[in-house]
């Protein structure tokens, strides 16, 4: 092979090179543009809120009395939501990956995947016909002889429109994501460490804990806290199953809302300051995501120096 058909192919590959860089580089900037451009808009639009007098915010306290209850109520919801689906998820997860069978494990694999595809007005109108009505019974129960817990106290909801029943379906709905996710994370790791464990005498429960749980335990974390993001900007089937109300302990009682539900159910007909009203919800809502975004690359910072695969 001649110097120039070398000279040429490596002059190729250096300008295939650049414009590939290139065309990362962009769009990462893009990237960054469009979520600068969305905050530029939010806090623009929401400007008139917080220049506005207290009295005339609905509620007549201030923004900050209108915005508490629901931050607080998107938080509940969220967290009732991951704490169903995580350990749930995680255990599909390692169920498919290490433990079922090869046929069954593509079936159950395509399940999942399956599952998150389904749109999320579907699952809200699950949980509003289906699944509210059969948590009536159980809600009454909670109330008689658990009322002394503040989260269950009574009386319970007839209609089982509540903040548990909003959790409940964010977690069905999130629990495809977290175990898609942990899945794939679990089958990536090196052979030879779950075989090295194997080897000296370790159980299969022994490897996984040993080996698999320490590598996968970054892309653990970002797995939930993808979840954790789909849970807090879920609309429209906290929307179908929560009953509108104000700020309360109980999960079992009509009441709470959601950020995101609240914008979805009010913005149609909104107009003027209240149209800047909601609009400055969607900014706390914005602000909230980015804060648990940064708190998890956080976390996973802490743990990148020891995955398991060092």
């Amino acid at each position: 092979m001649s110097s120039k058909s070398i000279t040429g192919e490596g002059g190729a590959g250096r300008a295939g090179d650049k414009i590939f860089s290139g065309i990362t580089v962009t769009a990462g900037c893009l990237i960054l543009f469009v979520l600068f451009c969305v905050a530029v808009f939010l806090m623009w639009q929401a400007l008139p809120t917080f220049m506005a007098d207290p009295a005339d915010i609905s509620g007549g306290g201030g923004f900050g009395r209108y915005i508490l209850p629901l931050v607080i109520g998107t938080v509940i919801a969220a967290l009732i939501a991951l704490l169903i689906a995580t350990p749930v998820g995680i255990g599909v997860a390692l169920f498919i990956s290490h433990y079922a069978p090869r046929r069954l494990a593509q079936g159950l694999g395509y399940l999942v995947d399956l599952l998150a595809a389904i749109p999320s007005v579907v699952y809200g109108a699950w949980g509003m016909t289906v699944l509210a009505p059969a948590l009536v019974g159980p809600y009454n129960w909670l109330a008689e002889n658990a009322g002394w817990i503040p989260i269950f106290a009574g009386p319970a909801s007839q209609t089982g429109k509540t903040m548990l029943t909003a959790g409940i379906v964010l977690s069905v709905m999130v629990l495809p994501i977290i175990t898609s996710l942990t899945r794939e994370i679990f089958l990536q790791t090196p052979k030879l460490h779950e075989e090295a464990a194997l080897a000296m005498g370790a159980t299969r429960w022994e490897m996984i804990r040993m080996a698999v749980f320490p590598f996968a335990r970054p892309g653990v974390i970002s797995a939930v806290m993808l979840g954790l993001g789909r849970a807090l900007g879920e609309t429209m089937a906290v929307a179908l199953v929560l009953s509108s109300g104000g700020l309360i302990a109980s999960l079992i009682r009509p009441g709470n809302q959601t950020i995101a539900a609240e914008i979805a159910l009010n913005f149609p007909e909104a107009f003027g300051l209240r149209l800047s009203e909601l609009i400055a919800a969607g900014l706390v809502l914005f602000l909230i995501t980015l804060a648990v975004n940064v708190v998890a690359r956080w976390i996973i910072s802490r743990h990148k120096e020891f995955s398991g695969a060092n």
